[in-house]
């Protein structure tokens, strides 16, 4: 077993709050965009940019086909202006699946087309004062938050004299806050300390000077939030698509701020049984902290590449997170484990050497689940024509 290059956590840490200061919605990414892609270039790893923003870089390999590739997102959960009211508050419809119970208390930037607002989002009744238990008893939707404008706000003209306009975008502050403890909190670590784990993976390879055995896509996608993420973008013969993204920490699932989670199963049904037992295999043999999970409410960018219409087995790894889509919390643990098994994948051989050519795929170089004699004559077989009728 060859010993993988360790990860330059320093160098992870760096661009993870490098990121986390650049407001990046669903829809309003292209500043983050091209800050990935200056990382790209300091590696020295060529990449192509789609025509809305998708990153398609390619660490070279001994082979180029088939290859594989990786995802991880650049695009937050965020909210956009659906409203300007009579009170010069303004409305606000989420960007992303989540809950206005996050929302509540929230610093924003408000994007106009001539500059930034800064504001607050609050309740409807927002002051103990003056409403008392009242407060309480207010239903948790977007149509009881309003964003408050730090500026002279009183009528909907006051708010569009200042450049408001519906379908604004509003990025919540991240606060983020990198402890002695190595906690790391902040809201938009989903997707952001994925994609810092990505490049610092990247970084250990390239400063190794260890040649892949295949050809490695990185993807660096900026719709994943709405869903469509990685659909379009996958030019080559790609074999093994894995996700990067974030795995909650709570009750009822299995894992950890201090792993790296492989998920077996999201909303979108099961992983490849191959490739994900690949990624559990390496991260034994590297002695990585792991932990297996089914994620019940999630999607993710190996879902949309297969809803695209791709032939290619996927996976996903994640970072362990509490409070996910809220005010986040990984550890460093989690995300050096994350780092260390992307660079022992991107490492390692392919899957199934056969899929170098699917047009000449037969049963006898197939996929083995279990080996099909035994399955067979095992108890739990589908009885056969014979067997019905012979009762």
């Amino acid at each position: 077993m060859s010993k993988i290059p360790e990860p330059d956590l320093n160098y992870l840490r760096k661009v993870l709050l490098e990121m986390l200061a650049i407001p990046s919605p669903t829809g309003f990414t292209d500043t983050i965009v091209r800050y990935v892609a200056e990382c790209l270039d300091s590696l020295g790893i060529p990449y192509e940019l789609t025509r809305r923003g998708t990153l398609r870089a390619t660490l070279k390999g001994k082979r180029n086909s088939p290859d594989r590739a990786l995802s991880s997102h650049l695009d937050t959960i965020g909210a956009i202006v659906r409203v300007i009211q009579d009170n010069g508050r303004l409305g606000l419809a989420p960007v992303g699946c989540w809950s206005s119970r996050f929302a509540e208390g929230s610093r924003v930037s408000v994007f106009t087309d001539n500059g930034i607002v800064r504001g607050s989002v609050l309740p409807l009744m927002a002051s103990g004062h003056a409403f008392n238990t009242a407060i309480d008893q207010m239903p948790v939707t977007w149509d009881h938050v309003e964003l408050r404008l730090d500026a002279y706000s009183a009528t909907r003209a006051d708010a569009e004299a200042l450049g408001v306009n519906i379908g604004d975008f509003v990025a919540f502050d991240p606060l983020p806050e990198f402890t002695d403890s190595g906690h790391i909190s902040a809201r938009h670590l989903d997707d952001k300390a994925g994609v810092a784990a990505v490049l610092t993976a990247l970084k250990a390879i390239v400063e190794s000077g260890i040649e892949p055995l295949i050809d490695c896509h990185p993807l660096f996608t900026i719709t994943e939030e709405t869903g469509s993420g990685a659909a379009g973008a996958l030019p080559w013969d790609v074999s093994e698509f894995v996700g990067v993204d974030i795995a909650p920490v709570a009750a009822g699932q299995h894992s950890s701020e201090h792993a790296v989670s492989v998920a077996m199963q999201d909303s979108s049904g099961p992983y490849d049984y191959h490739l994900s037992r690949h990624l559990l295999r390496l991260a034994q043999e590297h002695a990585l902290p792991v932990r297996r999970d089914l994620f019940r409410y999630y999607y993710s960018d190996a879902h949309s590449a297969v809803t695209a219409g791709h032939d290619t087995r996927t996976a996903l790894l994640a970072f362990g997170c509490d409070a996910t889509h809220g005010y986040e919390r990984t550890h460093i643990d989690s995300l050096a484990a994350l780092s260390r098994l992307l660079a022992a994948y991107m490492l390692s051989p392919s899957v199934f050497a056969s899929d170098a050519d699917p047009a000449h795929a037969s049963l006898s170089n197939f996929s083995k689940q279990i080996e099909h004699d035994a399955h067979m004559e095992s108890d739990t077989r589908v009885p056969t024509v014979e067997d019905i009728v012979g009762k």
